[in-house]
């Protein structure tokens, strides 16, 4: 018997199962294909005041652990599976995702037809939606006006909602895991949605990185003495993050060595001058294929984003921003299912990005190299200034 409904902006419905909190809950919905990774992807900030459709049939097997969050809290506005598991079966296990959701007071769903869904949104494209349960459930046409009365995720500034409060330090280790006395580089990192993982992976490459939050000034950003400047992963529309874009051109301005993942991807687009847009159903999950165009290796990768970078795809541009003072820019990544950009790359500025979340978690390890190319980017900045 169903005893849960998820609504579509355009009117259509699917009738299902409670799976976690009951209630109501609004928010653009999208799918992720990854098989796995379930824990990562709820916790991952770039996903706030998203519903999320696995495409996975069976979801919840693994269990949830203590080990595996990457940051304090479940994002995802809500959950959209189609046959979750009925117990655990991982050693590591503390708890199962039914029970972490309802502890968290995440709405979803369960037992509906999420291949059907994902068809429908590959044509249709993203857009808002709505899980109603319990006491929220109501007449279809009430429900249809209340997810239209939800705001549209164009336009949204959201780092701020899911940064921190406050700056801390994650500090280098060495070969063994131990602390590192003297780093080989030291980076502030942006805060817009950071994924736990990241700065992890720049410490274990002797990196001392302070987490800055997302509201943080040239002025901060200066004040830790950086060798490098990261921007994170996050969520929202990069084109209303004035604040963070200014930020970065200030950075690009000294010429301090920059390295953007996913949302930081889309501002050096937007500071260089190049457009952002809204895509149709956005990739997400952990096996898109892109291709690193200066080796011609093909990576499988993970994503998270629905907005992408409007930049010439061959050759090289003049980046627009200013007449030009930031010089030329090449698209180094794209994406072999759509040719999306999926990187660019400064060649009169120490400074380049990419579209994906090498830091894995979850996901493939193919990207990984690119943390160990931030810090060469580092180090040859460095020898120049000597």
């Amino acid at each position: 018997m169903s005893d849960a409904v998820l609504v579509l902006e355009d009117g259509r419905t699917f009738a299902g199962r409670t799976y976690g909190a009951t209630g109501q809950t609004l928010g653009e919905i999208v799918f992720n294909t990854g098989m796995t990774g379930y824990q990562e992807t709820l916790t991952d900030p770039s996903y706030h005041r998203q519903i999320v459709v696995m495409t996975a049939p069976h979801v919840g097997n693994t269990g949830v652990n203590d080990e595996d969050p990457e940051s304090g809290r479940i994002w995802v506005a809500g959950y959209v599976v189609r046959d979750p598991a009925r117990r655990s079966s991982s050693w590591r296990a503390s708890r199962t995702l039914d029970e972490e959701l309802v502890a968290q007071g995440v709405v979803g769903i369960s037992d509906i037809d999420t291949r059907a869904l994902t068809r429908h949104l590959r044509e249709r494209g993203v857009m808002r939606a709505g899980i109603f349960s319990g006491d929220a459930l109501a007449p279809t046409d009430e429900l249809v006006q209340r997810v239209q009365g939800a705001p549209a995720m164009a336009g949204a500034d959201l780092a701020g909602e899911v940064s921190t409060d406050e700056a801390y330090v994650v500090d280098a280790l060495d070969a063994d895991g131990g602390p590192l006395a003297d780093p080989v580089a030291t980076v502030a990192a942006i805060d817009l949605g950071i994924k736990a993982m990241t700065p992890q992976r720049m410490a274990e490459r002797g990196i001392r990185v302070h987490v800055l939050p997302a509201t943080a000034t040239l002025d901060d950003v200066l004040a830790v003495e950086p060798d490098g400047v990261f921007f994170s992963n996050g969520p929202g529309d990069p084109a209303a993050a004035t604040h963070e874009i200014e930020l970065l051109r200030g950075v690009l301005d000294r010429k301090v060595p920059f390295f953007g993942i996913c949302y930081g991807n889309q501002l050096l687009g937007r500071a260089l001058g190049y457009g952002t847009y809204k895509l149709g159903y956005g990739h997400r999950g952990v096996n898109q294929p892109v291709m690193d165009r200066a080796t011609g290796k093909v990576e499988i990768t993970a994503h998270n984003h629905g907005f992408a970078v409007d930049a010439p795809l061959d050759g090289e541009s003049v980046a627009p921003h200013d007449g030009g003072r930031y010089g030329r820019v090449v698209v180094s990544h794209v994406d072999l299912n759509d040719d999306v950009v999926e990187g660019l790359r400064a060649l009169d500025l120490p400074a380049f990005s990419v579209q994906y979340h090498p830091e894995a978690a979850a996901g493939p390890h193919d990207a990984a190299y690119l943390f160990d190319r931030f810090v060469d980017l580092m180090n040859e900045n460095k020898k120049g200034a000597a």
